[in-house]
């Protein structure tokens, strides 16, 4: 067994010199040696089914605290993932009006101010094994510390997080600044006027706690469309109304980035700012 690594500078020299995909495997053996319910589990040979059994295991795994070893090979690894996803920048996106910009992808990939997850109200990330919403996205690339985090942050709250409003945390492995957090409305049945303004109060909130924080430039998903059922249409309008409202009112200098991953989206945010 390889002696224990005395010092943070030693993790980072030995977790860089590591291969990517002998990070992967090792990781993924930390993760099951932590929970005796995994023992009889074996690391596949297949490196696709590796990639899914560490997204798995990190999905899963409740808030806890864990060695500076495992972060740094974790943070060596993620970061390895993102250059080879590359970086997104402002410059590389669609002005369609002054301040205003659309950009379709994955916006784990974005390289801005600040990017807005939409969150649950337990705020501690999506714990379904490789779900596709935008939650279990951004946890999975700025690794464990952000679970970690918001745990910490909701513990010291000591509720639920209210529909509406905004928590605003550091972005660990991804390349923006801070990710801010925010629980959108959930429409069982008809659209409500509740619900409309509590959609509004999502984009307004975390666009005034990015001011508060000095972000000159924020990425909004599309907050409570999907699993939350807002209709699309009326969601996009609401977005861009109340962006516009809240850098009128303000004079907001703030760069507003409306990132899509569906083409219907994309469709509704380039005919509502063409």
């Amino acid at each position: 067994m390889r002696e224990e690594l005395s010092c943070e500078g030693d993790r980072e020299e030995w977790s860089l010199n590591m291969k990517q995909d002998e990070r992967r495997k090792w990781l993924i053996r930390k993760l099951l040696d932590e929970n005796m319910h995994y023992k009889e589990y074996e690391v596949p040979d297949d490196t696709q089914e590796q990639k899914k059994m560490l997204r798995s295991l990190m999905n899963v795994r409740m808030p806890k605290d864990i060695d500076e070893e495992f972060l740094a090979v974790q943070d060596a690894y993620l970061q390895q993932v993102q250059e080879e996803k590359g970086v997104v920048t402002l410059e590389d996106m669609e002005e369609l009006q002054p301040g205003l910009y659309i950009w379709k992808g994955d916006i784990t990939r974005l390289q801005v101010g600040a990017i807005v997850n939409a969150a649950n109200s337990g705020m501690t990330g999506c714990y379904q094994p490789c779900h596709s919403c935008i939650d279990n996205c951004i946890h999975t690339y700025a690794g464990i510390q952000l679970r970690n985090y918001c745990d910490n942050m909701m513990r010291q709250q000591g509720y639920e997080e209210p529909t509406g409003q905004a928590k605003i945390t550091p972005a660990f492995n991804l390349p923006c600044d801070y990710v801010i957090h925010t629980v959108g409305p959930i429409v069982q049945g008809w659209l409500t006027g509740k619900h409309e303004r509590l959609l509004s109060s999502c984009y307004e909130s975390c666009l005034r706690t990015a001011e508060e924080h000095g972000v000159k430039s924020i990425a909004f998903c599309c907050i409570s469309t999907g699993v939350f059922m807002f209709p699309n249409e009326k969601a996009a309008q609401i977005a861009v109304q109340t962006v516009r409202e809240f850098k009128e009112k303000t004079n907001s200098g703030i760069q507003v980035i409306f990132n899509v991953f569906k083409e219907e989206d994309e469709r509704i945010y380039r005919r509502l700012l063409g």
